[in-house]
């Protein structure tokens, strides 16, 4: 018997009881920056369901996605593996490999062990709405083989450009929303930018909010998994209008015409902050199925982004990819970098716990964690078994005890692409190195991030002991990976 399936058998053996039969809901934003939310720094944007969220539960303030991009992030969230094991490593397309498929990232092998698989197997009503990026439908990343009962939402990270698309999937059936579907990139060089001339029938983010209400109902007399990966606020920008005017027109004096990609916008400003609203809604709307189920104190809620805020659109022009003005919001309240990037404005993500009696209610906690964690303490609060060949730690203790955490490997990133970038965090400084696969690269950098979370301050001259221990966790760690090759530095 192979080591999951003995795995799996151990797992259906386990009993959940009525003490460990937790409700648990994953909510995850798409490109959310760590200021872009209310409780986090932000001032602009109106975020009030998810500043509710916190003063009931605790913000960490030093948690980071497992990669800086999509896939790789939720392949981290997903496996529990950090990118040095973990199978999916960058955003590759699934035909570069398997030409059968048209749609769907490079996709993880049939024998990747997800925290879902772990939660179906133990009787547990699963589902996943959003995107998920991990595979397409029928290849071995298939959501459905992975421990989803229910996946409903975009298959493939490319389709989730668009908000109005032509369809989505429900399992394994394409359900068509919209006759005249609005691609997710085009120009407008010259002539009037008009928002109506992106919207279609069907605005895909409502759909997903109705399945997930749907999913808590039918579920509410057994415990449930609900993975909920929104799309919200991944460009492009295209809510629809009647919400737009929930902001000043004020804001925006210059259109917005597809020059940093995806479409153009009238008022980009406006259309950005009212796609955050809406994510904050569909966290409103979730909490209000839950309590109307009864099961809203009996379900722990996490809230987090995949990565940093959107990045930077080039020289000479004030946008970010997509019309994000990510200044005017200060989308990363102050940390250095954006999506793409190691450093802090690139990985550190705004994320929220909810689970009253256990987490203290308007709580701050600074114990540095990241996605790999996320398997070992979800299966922890439910009193699941998990695997114990996972990279991540469980994070409970810390979470609801304030119990410092002990890892016997550190945070550590390996991420291919963006020119190549390694990064590792030991204890309060992290030591890092871009640009390895350009023709110069980067130096060695540290910082102290306990004292300058901005990383405005290199101190790798003072410190060649972590760069050496940095190294050497790295080629410990990141053993030779063939589709996602990035040659580890040494010190």
């Amino acid at each position: 018997m192979k080591p999951k399936l003995l795995l799996w058998s151990a797992v259906i053996l386990a009993t959940v009881s009525s003490a460990s039969a937790l409700n648990v809901v994953f909510i995850l934003a798409d490109d959310l920056g760590y200021g872009e939310v209310g409780v986090f720094g932000q001032k602009k944007i109106r975020t009030p369901n998810l500043d509710q969220l916190a003063r009931e539960g605790t913000k960490l303030t030093q948690h980071y996605s497992g990669a800086p991009v999509c896939a790789p992030a939720r392949c981290t969230l997903m496996t529990g593996k950090h990118l040095g094991h973990a199978q999916i490593r960058g955003n590759r397309q699934a035909k570069l490999s398997f030409p059968e498929y048209n749609e769907g990232q490079h996709p993880i092998t049939a024998d990747a062990l997800t925290v879902a698989s772990v939660f179906q197997k133990a009787g547990y009503a699963t589902g996943a709405i959003g995107k998920w990026g991990l595979g397409p439908v029928g290849s071995t990343g298939d959501p459905n083989e992975h421990g989803f009962d229910l996946f409903f939402g975009y298959n493939c990270q490319a389709v989730a450009h668009s908000y109005y698309p032509r369809y989505l999937w429900k399992n394994d059936q394409r359900i068509e929303i919209n006759k005249k579907p609005i691609p997710g990139h085009l120009k407008k060089p010259s002539g009037e930018v008009k928002a109506e001339d992106y919207i279609s029938e069907t605005y895909a983010p409502d759909l997903m909010v109705k399945q997930a209400e749907e999913f808590i109902s039918k579920n509410k007399n057994k415990p449930f998994f609900l993975y909920l990966a929104f799309i919200e606020p991944h460009v492009a920008m295209h809510p629809p209008l009647d919400r737009l005017d929930q902001y000043p027109k004020d804001w925006d004096d210059t259109a917005y015409r597809g020059e940093c990609g995806y479409l153009p916008h009238p008022r980009p400003r406006a259309a950005y902050a009212t796609m955050i609203s809406d994510l904050d809604r569909h966290v409103g709307a979730v909490r209000k199925a839950l309590d109307v189920a009864g099961v809203l104190d009996e379900t722990l809620i996490v809230f987090t982004s995949d990565n940093g805020a959107t990045h930077e659109g080039g020289p000479g022009t004030k946008f970010h990819i997509g019309g994000c003005d990510a200044d005017f919001f200060d989308s990363t309240a102050g940390l250095r970098g954006y999506k793409g990037s190691v450093y802090e404005g690139g990985m550190r993500v705004p994320t929220i716990v909810r689970l009253p009696g256990k987490v203290d209610a308007g709580g701050e906690n600074n114990t540095p964690g990241y996605f790999p964690d996320w398997f070992p303490t979800l299966c922890s609060v439910a009193g699941l078994q998990a695997p114990d060949d996972l990279d991540g730690v469980n994070l409970w203790p810390a979470i609801t005890g304030g119990v410092k955490i002990e890892r016997e490997t550190p945070m550590l990133w390996v991420y291919p692409e963006y020119g190549g970038q390694v990064a590792v965090r030991l204890g309060d400084f992290k030591v890092l190195r871009r640009g390895l696969k350009t023709k110069k690269p980067g130096g060695w950098e540290v910082y102290n991030i306990a004292k300058d979370p901005d990383e405005t301050t290199n101190i790798a001259s003072e410190h060649h002991e972590l760069i050496e221990r940095a190294a050497k966790v790295l080629a410990e760690q990141a053993p030779e990976n063939q589709k996602f090759p990035l040659a580890i530095p040494d010190a």
